[in-house]
């Protein structure tokens, strides 16, 4: 299918989310093992996508040093993922009309799967009327996902209702799989592929898997 695969597929990073229980700002610059998480997503993410656009509100200039589009929410006094996701459906659309699915991560999740997009690929069956939703034994992780574009005005029009922003309320609308992810060995401990950066904390845990990652995987 014209469109279809891990390497014309597009992604847009959610990277709108602001650290107050880290004292505020853009929590995806946020340092882990010396580099901002936003740059490990980037990592991650740029082998399995044919393009990335980052989805964030505000002065674009703060992200100038990734060479990556900044795409603003395009609902207007709606903050939240789904509102993300069409932005990126929208940059999709114009500058990617062969695309037919757009990947969305989130830019506070640094360990993410290297086969993510192959894998939400290969659970949508290629089908533009499903949506893949990535999964691991902690549960759903809905800003992990794989859409069809062609949901892009119906996604727009549920937003501008105002009923809900939350991700399963638009996709239980819809055809939607989860497609599971196992833990991954880090150290000798099993680690969510999916954890995500919330806390000063956090981030000090986020700092020792990529060093045993680093240990493990050495370059």
């Amino acid at each position: 299918m014209s469109g279809y695969g891990p390497a014309s597929v597009p992604a847009v990073i959610l990277a709108g989310g602001l650290a107050r229980r880290m004292g505020g700002g853009d929590k995806p610059l946020v340092a882990v093992r010396g580099k901002p998480m936003l740059e490990h997503v980037i990592e991650r993410l740029r082998p399995q996508v044919s393009a990335i656009a980052i989805n964030a509100n505000g002065d674009p200039a703060r992200f100038a040093s990734y060479g990556l589009p900044v795409v603003e929410d395009t609902v207007e006094g709606f903050a939240g993922p789904l509102a993300g996701v069409l932005a990126g459906m929208r940059w999709a659309e114009r500058t990617l009309p062969e695309a037919r699915f757009i990947v969305s991560v989130a830019g506070d999740t640094p360990f993410f799967p290297e086969d993510l997009v192959a894998r939400l690929s290969e659970g949508c069956g290629r089908d533009e009327n499903t949506i893949a939703l990535a999964a691991s034994p902690a549960g759903t992780h809905p800003v992990f996902g794989l859409w069809p574009i062609r949901l892009a005005d119906e996604l727009e029009a549920f937003l501008r209702t105002g009923e809900s922003g939350k991700i399963l309320a638009f996709t239980d609308r819809h055809v939607r799989i989860n497609v599971p992810f196992d833990t991954m060995d880090v150290g000798g401990e099993e680690i969510d592929p999916f954890f995500n950066v919330n806390t000063p904390e956090e981030a000090e845990q986020a700092d020792e898997i990529a060093r045993n990652l680093q240990a493990r995987d050495p370059a």
